[in-house]
């Protein structure tokens, strides 16, 4: 169980940290490739339909072959698409074969994101305890280091090429190494329940319980998102601050969302996914209500903090409940990463064309709307019946 559950951790750790490397180097990307910024807007939404495309095959791809061997196949590609983007920008300076890497690296991550969230919810299940939040903070602490690596690349000087290249290497070598530890792929033996077929997979999409988690992990995702693309931005304008201060104020969002998510293992444990959602989601609402209308320092920096804390459980509670069912847990867990998915894509332009109209703090209000949304649904979530003989697995 032990080699399994610390797999998991590597997975997340490397996939975070892959995910940071190219955003790290976007300014890079663009003076090498000298391109305007509407073409770095073509990158990304490269990045975002190489995801989006992911994330529809995912569940399938992991029914097929396992989430063992998906999460080998895609962080080799998330690592050859790393370096694929290297060398078009550094060596050739060719637009074109830079979007292929990125829609490579978009695609890849977000299977990989889909079978690490299937392997997270089995070793979860199998340890018989919440420890999915734990896995989505390795996550986030595998972007810090990312983001800290391409940093020192960025003020270094290190040609894209060679920053990619290497990070590009760690997956590839993390690919070949971290599966060994994760359970190999089970086919239907004699007596077991079938797997589900091609047509059952779809119907998930029907069911009104993936709808509702969806919306959980919309709401939430919208939540996380928002702060991402917007928190700074709408603090600078709205109170008359410095660039810095308000990239220091993110960092206090980012930091709150790594803590709730570490400290919100044994409040689950203790008191369930239903409460805990619920008030998560208050303790959101209060820090962006904060953030929004008040406009004194020392309060917006608290409504900062319980508007992290309150957006750091909703992404992984969801994804545990809707793995719920091991037999159909990699079709519903691609459904509702693509809902959440949604939320990142559409969001940040939603935000902008309405904080154009109204400003960005009143923009926000999109936002704690969603976070009522995701409250109400809540108990969609809700932790199924033990069976009567249901114990932890000894998955070592």
């Amino acid at each position: 169980m032990t080699a399994w559950r610390n797999a998991v951790f590597v997975v997340f750790t490397v996939n975070g940290l892959g995910m940071a490397a190219w955003i790290s180097r976007i300014p890079a990307l663009r003076d090498q490739l000298d391109i305007p910024v509407s073409q770095v807007g073509i990158l990304l939404f490269a990045i975002s339909t190489g995801a989006i495309l992911g994330l529809l095959i995912s569940g399938h791809l992991v029914h097929a072959i396992g989430g063992a061997q998906t999460i080998r196949v895609t962080l080799l590609a998330f690592g050859l698409g790393l370096i694929l983007t290297g060398v078009a920008t550094t060596v050739l300076s060719n637009f074109l074969l830079a979007l292929l890497g990125m829609a490579i690296t978009g695609f890849a991550g977000a299977v990989c994101d889909v079978a690490m969230n299937v392997e997270g919810a089995g070793a979860e299940r199998a340890l018989g305890r919440n420890i999915m939040p734990w896995y989505h903070a390795s996550w986030s602490l595998g972007t810090v280091a990312g983001a800290g690596i391409g940093s020192a690349a960025a003020f270094a000087g290190v040609p894209v090429l060679v920053h990619l290249g290497l990070m590009g290497v760690v997956l590839a070598v993390a690919a070949v190494v971290v599966p060994r530890w994760l359970p190999a792929h089970i086919t239907e033996e004699e007596g077991q329940e079938p797997r589900p077929g091609f047509r059952e997979r779809m119907a998930i999409w029907r069911d009104p319980r993936t709808l509702l988690i969806g919306l959980i992990v919309l709401g939430m995702a919208f939540t996380e998102g928002s702060a991402n693309d917007w928190l700074a931005l709408a603090l600078i304008d709205a109170h008359d601050l410095e660039n810095g201060t308000g990239a220091l104020l993110f960092g206090v969002f980012a930091a709150a969302m790594t803590i709730g998510r570490i400290v919100g293992v044994p409040i689950l444990d203790r008191f369930g996914r239903v409460p805990v959602l619920r008030a998560s989601a208050l303790t959101a609402a209060v820090g962006l209500a904060i953030v929004i209308l008040v406009p004194i320092p020392a309060l917006y920096v608290v409504g900062i903090v319980l508007w992290g804390l309150g957006a750091s459980l909703g992404f992984p509670v969801g994804m545990s409940a809707a793995a719920d069912d091991a037999r159909t847990a990699a079709a519903r867990v691609s459904a509702v990463a693509t809902v959440g998915y949604f939320a990142f894509l559409v969001g940040p332009p939603l935000i902008g064309f309405a904080g154009e109209l109204i400003g960005l703090l009143n923009a926000l209000f999109i936002v704690l709307a969603l976070i009522v949304l995701s409250a109400v649904m809540s108990p969609a979530a809700r932790e199924p019946a033990p069976a009567p003989d249901d114990e932890p697995v000894d998955a070592s």
